[in-house]
């Protein structure tokens, strides 16, 4: 299937014509996105959201996900993200679940009826403690990154699908000022053949208010305060890996449902989607919206989190946009 979409004019048309300006308008959609205090994010079932099958795939084969970690990294940062992405299809977790989470994407189909696939293995990873292309990378440099991982890595990553992983001391065209991740598809003339690949940063020191809510709030909203909700302690003790678990999720999510940008999104432009996760962004328990994050769980430490994963690790993941339902919906939705 890969190869097909590899040929298929519409990916030819958009590379000339629409990269740019997608680099534009994604800017100025994640910027808006992570306004959390003017969030329109609808927890409540509406109709006002328009979201649309536009004929393209959704990644319904079992899909192999590969992490390139580029930088240095902290063990212990990468133990949280691993156990996130080892829990996306382990049965085994207490509701409400990492997995059980997923079932919200594998709703999504494609013109055949074959759904989002719920069958996610962690294949490998490889170390970019090199610094390959520097410290500093533009957007389209991501892909550089994949190429340049996968040409001296001697693991066989063909079918599997790539996660850059910046850390701390890198810096990303737009990261903290517009985004926080964003997934897209590689170019043949670059990495060699065209497969969805999703990129997140690292917020801690570089922008945890912008990256990392509700575990830091950004200075529009109103001042940190437990007592009112606003601010929450990580579950796994760290912000910044913390926050960037939930900006992985958004951005797998978004790489299943629309993994070449002309298959689940609300609007006519595919250059400026509204995805299934952008609607949601901020929400993540019932009652959520305009800067609460809605009805959580609280650990003995006071530690929120709305899922349970592998190992007995807890997450806090923002919700995504329920087709069925037309609303933002998760696990541990309170019915």
């Amino acid at each position: 299937m890969l190869g097909a979409w590899c040929h298929s004019l519409f990916l030819l048309l958009l590379f000339f014509f629409s990269f740019n300006f997608k680099q534009e308008a994604d800017a100025q959609r994640h910027s808006e996105s992570h306004h959390f205090g003017d969030a329109k994010a609808l927890e409540q079932p509406s109709e006002l959201l328009n979201l649309e099958y536009h004929m393209g795939p959704v990644l319904s084969s079992p899909i192999k996900l590969y992490i390139i970690w580029y930088g240095f990294w902290n063990p212990s940062h990468q133990s949280i993200i691993r156990d996130f992405l080892l829990s996306l299809s382990f049965s085994g977790a207490p509701s409400p679940s990492v997995s059980e989470w997923w079932r919200t994407i594998s709703l999504y189909t494609d013109q055949t009826g074959a759904s989002v696939t719920r069958d996610i293995t962690l294949a490998g990873e490889i170390s970019g403690s090199s610094y390959s292309h520097g410290t500093s990378l533009t957007r389209l440099m991501i892909q550089s990154v994949i190429e340049a991982a996968t040409s001296r890595s001697t693991i066989d990553t063909k079918g599997g699908l790539y996660l850059v992983l910046t850390s701390a001391d890198v810096e990303v065209q737009d990261f903290c000022r517009a985004v926080c991740g964003f997934h897209y598809f590689t170019f043949p003339a670059i990495v060699g053949s065209t497969v969805p690949y999703a990129w997140v940063g690292y917020s801690g020191a570089q922008c945890p208010t912008m990256c990392a809510y509700p575990f830091a709030l950004p200075s529009y909203m109103d001042p940190p305060s437990p007592r009112k909700g606003n601010v929450m302690g990580p579950p796994n003790g760290d912000v910044g890996v913390d926050g960037m678990v939930s900006v992985i999720g958004h951005e797998l999510a978004e790489m299943a449902s629309n993994p070449l940008i002309n298959a689940w999104y609300a609007g006519d432009d595919p250059t400026a989607p509204t995805e299934i996760a952008d609607v949601c962004v901020g929400v993540f328990g019932s009652g959520g919206g305009g800067g609460y994050v809605g009805v959580v769980s609280f650990d003995s430490l006071g530690r929120a989190y709305n899922v349970n994963g592998v190992k007995g690790r807890r997450f806090l993941v923002q919700w995504i946009w329920n087709r069925e339902k037309s609303s933002c919906y998760g696990p541990n939705a309170i019915n």
